[in-house]
């Protein structure tokens, strides 16, 4: 039981992670651990504030700060699956609300059925929840990403955060932050194979 023991397969045990943290707050490793035991559960928001707590011990930790960012985009991922499901629930729930709503009869909208008012409103919010929930886990991996490019150790290591960096801005619609970074890897490695390519993205983004 991964909530009691280590067990068999090597992956630690919250339990045990947790009693470690409790006894030394500042046992980086004890909230690796916990990361590890979370994600093995999957459990992403747990794992999440596992190592937030430890890149606040270890802000250096490159590898720590990757695998942040990449639960970060996971979860960002499965908002936005919640706010697909969601929608296709409201067109399958309420098909004609929808077409209802924008007809009138002797100028007058016609009503909706409340019960599908209802549901729509329901989906709406759970919608928009989800949404919201995207956003902020996008924007997270996107900072996180500037404290991999902060702190990678050499050059080379430095122009690949920025080019991830970029990525990961571009996909989210965050335009400045993307040419930014574009041109910081440019700087950082102009000979680089990806160069070109990079350089038409930012045409494409106009700072070409």
């Amino acid at each position: 039981d991964i909530l009691k023991g280590g067990g068999g397969s090597g992956v630690p045990s919250i339990s045990s992670a947790q009693k470690r943290i409790d006894e030394n707050p500042k046992d980086a490793q004890a909230f690796r651990d916990l990361a590890t035991a979370y994600e093995a559960k999957g459990d992403t928001a747990s794992a999440i504030t596992a190592l937030e707590s430890l890149t606040q011990l270890r802000p250096r930790n490159v590898d720590a700060l990757r695998e942040l960012s990449g639960l970060y985009l996971r979860q960002a991922s499965d908002a936005q699956q919640r706010a697909q499901d969601a929608q296709l629930r409201a067109d399958y729930l309420t098909p004609g609300a929808a077409v209802l709503g924008s007809l009138t009869l002797k100028r007058q909208p016609l009503a909706v059925d409340p019960i599908n008012a209802a549901v729509s409103s329901q989906v709406s919010q759970a919608t928009n929840q989800a949404v919201s929930e995207e956003q902020s886990a996008a924007q997270s991996a996107v900072s996180t990403y500037k404290k991999i490019a902060a702190a990678a150790a050499n050059k080379g290591d430095k122009a690949q955060a920025e080019l991830n960096l970029g990525q990961i801005a571009q996909q989210i619609g965050d335009t400045t932050t993307a040419i930014a970074a574009y041109k910081k890897f440019l700087k950082l490695a102009p000979t680089d194979p990806t160069a070109p390519d990079v350089k038409r993205l930012l045409k494409q983004l106009g700072a070409g």
